[in-house]
């Protein structure tokens, strides 16, 4: 799995996206629905995952996800193939436990930036990856596949200009404004 990275070239942004751009642009757990071959949805809660996805384990992928830098963000890409491992409930919560018993030993999502530990967050995410069902295997081609056919169906952004909606520009007093400069 170390080259999914190079052969997925997907880039990984902070937040729930409403659809991925060309360069990719989703969460850890947007992409991972994606390259498990289901329809992309946004995804602004765990509870939004398919229930073939480990809770815990899409919980603490988001937290990495949103807490980490750029750079550090993209070192989630090859997880991202490994979220859909749901178990049973006593699973569930023996995964919850254990995460949680190293989200509060050292502060990792502080709200002090400079205090996030995120290879301490990774070495978590291994470890509780480790317990229980583990995703089925699924061919790192395959999963770029899936998410290159996303990809190529998005379209570039367009920037409008000089743009303000009716009812925005009447709140905000614009509409008499621009007409009288006309």
């Amino acid at each position: 799995m170390s080259d999914f990275s190079h052969i997925l070239n997907w880039k990984l942004l902070r937040g729930s996206h409403k659809f991925p751009g060309p360069d990719g642009g989703t969460c850890i757990n947007e992409a991972a629905v994606l390259a498990c071959g289901f329809p992309y949805q946004r995804v602004g809660s765990v509870k939004a995952m398919p229930t073939c996805f480990s809770r815990p384990i899409c919980g603490l992928a988001m937290q990495l996800n949103d807490n980490a830098t750029d750079a550090q963000r993209q070192r989630l890409i090859p997880f991202v193939t490994r979220l859909a491992c749901a178990d049973t409930d006593e699973v569930e919560h023996e995964r919850e436990r254990y995460i949680n018993a190293y989200l509060n030993s050292d502060n990792l999502f502080s709200p002090a930036p400079c205090q996030f530990d995120f290879q301490h967050g990774l070495a978590t995410l291994e470890g509780a990856l480790a317990i229980g069902r583990q995703a089925d295997p699924l061919d790192p081609e395959e999963a770029a596949s899936r998410l290159e056919t996303v990809r190529a169906s998005a379209k570039p952004a367009t920037k409008r200009t000089g743009f303000l909606p009716a009812k925005l520009k009447g709140w905000l007093g614009l509409s008499k404004a621009l007409e009288s400069a006309e």
